[in-house]
Formats: structure tokens, sequence, C-alpha cells
């Protein structure tokens, strides 16, 4: 299976670069929900993480033929990546605040998935914790919440996420410790994560 979807997804990249946009659009459906979870756990705000995943898909899209093969993900989130870092220096030049990334009831959160067998109790803690995480995210450097969103987040690999960083391992690594650390400190402290999800010494933030 996985085959079939790695050949079917060369087939679209291929086609892509030959102009095909309905191909394009097909590989920003099978990309958009992970481009804009990146979005929205660097930016904090729905509409910040959208305006990144517009950004990045026009950019892919025109930048399309420079793909030279490899990790078609891995090429598409740096670019998300490069995306993020834009609205960020942006927001540094007009600062404002945003709701979105404390409101326990905000339906765009990408932790928000449906769940027919959840009681409204395990609902309501799970947007809880959704918003503890973010929290904690927005109080770590910029370069530790990429990677502890790349890895801890969406599961990548540390090798995949050295080629979306443009880092070496040993500086991946390095950063995704010390935002797991400060990710821990922030969760540990005060009201913020809901009891249940509470750490004790030790334990990990995910």
């Amino acid at each position: 299976m996985a085959n079939i979807m790695a050949d079917e997804e060369q087939r679209l990249i291929a086609a892509a670069q030959r102009g095909d946009v309905e191909s394009f659009n097909a590989l920003v459906r099978l990309y958009e929900g992970r481009v804009y979870n990146l979005g929205y756990r660097m930016l904090g705000d729905a509409d910040s993480a959208a305006d990144a995943s517009q950004e990045a898909f026009l950019s892919a899209f025109r930048n399309i033929r420079s793909f030279r093969g490899g990790s078609f993900r891995s090429w598409l989130l740096r670019i998300a990546t490069n995306a993020c870092y834009d609205v960020l220096r942006a927001k540094k030049r007009r600062p404002s605040v945003s709701l979105d990334a404390s409101d326990p009831d905000a339906d765009d959160s990408p932790l928000q998935i449906a769940d027919d067998h959840e009681s409204p109790d395990d609902l309501a803690l799970r947007r809880e914790l959704a918003v503890a995480i973010q929290e904690g995210l927005a109080h770590l450097p910029e370069d530790q919440r990429l990677v502890v969103v790349l890895s801890d987040v969406q599961g990548l690999a540390y090798e995949e996420i050295a080629q979306i960083t443009n880092a070496n391992l040993g500086t991946v690594k390095s950063r995704l410790s010390r935002g797991r650390a400060r990710m821990r400190e922030v969760l540990r402290a005060g009201e913020l994560l809901p009891m249940r999800y509470r750490l004790s010494d030790g334990g990990s933030w995910m």
C-alpha cells in the first residue's frame, strides 16, 4: 500500500511539474493538514496558519520544477517552515494579540478531531490539553518550537527534521532536548495543565 501511494505521489509530482494544476491540487489535498498543523503550532492562531499554508503552497507551485527528487514531504515542509518564519517576522514588526491559541472551544485547532466514542468530559479535557500544549509551545524559542512540533506533534524522524530545518543531527537533537525540557517546566507549572495530565518528575510532556 505504501509503495502504491509513493508511486501515485511521484506521478502527481511529475504531472504538476509539466503544469498540470489538478495534479498539484491533489498534492495539496495530501499535505494540507500537515502543513496547516505546522503553521498552527508555530504561529498560534488559525488565521496566521491559513496565511502561511496558502503562501507555502503558492511557493511550492511556483517552484515545483526545481524539485529534484527525494522526499517531497520534506521539501514541502521546508517551504512551509520558511513561510512560518516570514509570518513570525511580520508579527514582530506589527505585534497583535490573538485569542485563538487560548480558546478551548476553537474548532479549527489541529487537535480537535471528532470522536464518536468520546464523552463530553473527555472532549473538554482534550481541548484543555490542546490549549495547554499550544501555550507551552508559545514559550519556546522559534528554533526549539519547530523541532518539537516536527518531532513530537508530527512524528518525524531526526533525519527528516534535519533536512527540513537545514541543520545537522546534533543540532536537531540539542534543540529538541532543550525544547522538551522547557515544555515540561511550562506544563508542570501552575494550573495550565488539566489534573489528569499533570507531569510528575521525569514524565514526558507528550
